[in-house]
Formats: structure tokens, C-alpha cells, sequence
């Protein structure tokens, strides 16, 4: 496990920010120049498993090719055999989960807007740079003080196939979060950007409701409902969102993806179209938006 204040491949560690199951991050100080990024490391027992170098190896390499305010900036990848790890510019925040688990909704709701437009503007630069996050959530969402977010975490990312790929295409396992997999995911079907609105979708639901669109007795019945069951509209657990926002969000909840919105930039037009996502903000004209 790496230590605070060592040295490793020319960065400083300086913060522990967030551990989990098989990596640590950690803000980091570049020695030469002095600028700040964050480091994501394999944890000791990660790094001998190839199924998880492949996993930290294909966030960094789908991150390096992305170039945009609302999704993060992987800068330098080192394969290391020991402390194989990428660097990333440094964004001071945390995870909209942390927001929810501490059950801050004034904070949401104060920042709904530009939440909910970041991540759909992240995710529309990503589909239209030819990749499918495959994981969206509350989880891989930072968001700062004033509302600003990144999305993150690209492990499971695949490039979307196109032509002929479409016909060769190896799929592998299913991947991603029960919570908040399209029915096409769970099918294991060849994915496009309309995936990623129902992840978006679910996770509007939850950030808004305080839960998921969708909760199971087990995986099996949690996924089986996401085939089949028709959500109960945001609206239903939470009586201060509109119609309107709930008309919407269960619109990109929709069970076959033809009948969700086509992309993010339609999402984008639809939401800016809604004039309050709570009844108890009055929000400023459209133009001002």
C-alpha cells in the first residue's frame, strides 16, 4: 500500500483521497514543476491480477483520449509491475454519492441544473467521441462546491463498434452497476450512447429521490425488474419534482432504447425545455439558463 509524503515515479503523495476494492487515489505533487494532479494506484494484491491491470490500463488509455470540461483528464500512464498506476489532473470534490449518503439534497437541489447538464454534457462529448461509459452513477460523478462535475472512471468504457465491427464484435461478460444497467446491458447486447441515458436516467431518479428507479431481493430479481417493470415516476417518491421532470426521466427509463431519447445532445435540448425540475425553486427565464 502506498505511503503519504514517498515518492513514486517522480510524484510526491500527499492526500489520500478515496480507497477502494482494488485502488487507492491520491492527490499527488508533481516533484519537478510543483503542480498538483491525483494519482489512481493499484492496491499490492490488485496489481498482480491481470484481470485488474487490464481494467486501470483501459481507464487510462480511453482517458488520455478525451479532452473535455466535464469529464476528467488523464494525463501519464506508467505499467509498472509493482505500482502500476496513471496520473489525472487533480479536481477538488468528491462523488455525488458522498452528497447522498450524507443525505445533502439542499445541495442537489440547489445545483440540480447544473448537475444534470454537466453530466449529460460529458456523456454526449464521450458518445460522440465514439465511446460508451457502461457505468454510469452517482459514483463516478464528481461534482465541487459550486456545482461543477467531471464524469470518471471509464474500467468497463468500450469503443462503440461501427460498420462491420458491429458483426465482430467480441462482448465479453456483462459489466456494469445492477442499479443502474440498461435492459441492452443486461442482455449483453452490442451498446450505444442510448445505454448511457438509462444509466443518466437512473441516476437523475436517485439523485432526486433518494433511490434507485429499481431495488431487488437479489441481483436476478434487481435486474429482472429492469427488464420488465415499469418505474413508478420520481415524482411518486418525491412530491416536490414536477411532471414534467418526471415525464422525463421515466422517457430515458424506457425499456427498448429506441424509444429513449436518440443521444445527449437530444437529452440536452429536452432538459433545457423543462422549466423547473422542482416545484419549490422558481427558476430564472430560459435565455438565462
Amino acid at each position: 500500500m502506498a505511503d503519504i509524503n514517498t515518492t513514486l515515479a517522480g510524484y510526491r503523495l500527499r492526500t489520500l483521497l478515496q480507497t477502494g476494492a482494488t485502488s487507492q487515489v491520491f492527490e499527488v505533487v508533481e516533484v519537478q514543476s510543483n503542480r498538483h494532479f491525483a494519482m489512481k494506484i493499484l492496491l499490492p494484491e490488485a496489481a498482480t491480477r491481470s484481470e485488474h491491470r487490464r481494467a486501470l490500463f483501459n481507464e487510462a488509455e480511453v482517458g488520455v483520449k478525451l479532452t473535455h470540461a466535464n469529464v476528467i483528464r488523464i494525463v501519464k500512464v506508467n505499467r509498472a509491475k509493482d505500482t502500476p498506476h496513471f496520473i489525472m489532473e487533480f479536481f477538488p470534490s468528491g462523488a455525488l454519492r458522498l452528497r447522498l449518503q450524507t443525505k445533502d439534497f439542499a445541495f442537489i437541489k440547489e445545483h440540480s441544473r447544473k448537475i444534470f447538464k454537466g453530466a449529460a454534457t460529458g456523456l454526449a462529448y464521450m458518445n460522440a467521441t465514439g465511446f460508451v461509459h457502461r457505468d454510469v452513477k452517482p459514483d463516478n460523478i464528481l461534482v465541487n462546491s459550486s456545482g461543477e462535475t467531471k464524469m470518471i472512471d471509464f474500467a468497463i468504457t468500450k469503443k462503440i463498434p461501427t460498420g462491420l465491427a458491429k458483426w465482430f464484435h467480441w462482448r465479453g461478460k456483462v459489466q456494469g452497476t445492477p442499479s443502474f444497467m440498461s435492459p441492452e446491458q443486461i442482455r449483453n447486447e452490442i451498446l450505444d450512447g442510448r445505454a448511457d441515458i438509462y444509466s443518466y436516467s437512473c441516476t437523475l431518479y436517485e439523485l432526486t429521490t433518494g433511490r434507485p428507479p429499481f431495488r431487488g431481493t437479489s441481483q436476478s430479481d434487481l435486474l429482472g425488474k429492469h427488464l420488465t417493470e415499469k418505474p413508478a415516476p420520481p415524482s411518486a417518491y418525491n412530491p416536490d419534482l414536477t411532471d414534467e421532470f418526471s415525464t422525463f426521466v421515466v422517457r430515458m427509463l424506457a425499456k427498448k432504447r429506441t424509444d429513449r431519447p436518440e443521444n445527449f445532445h437530444q437529452v440536452l435540448i429536452e432538459l433545457q425545455k423543462i422549466k423547473q425540475v422542482y416545484k419549490s425553486v422558481v427558476e430564472k427565464d430560459l435565455e438565462e439558463r
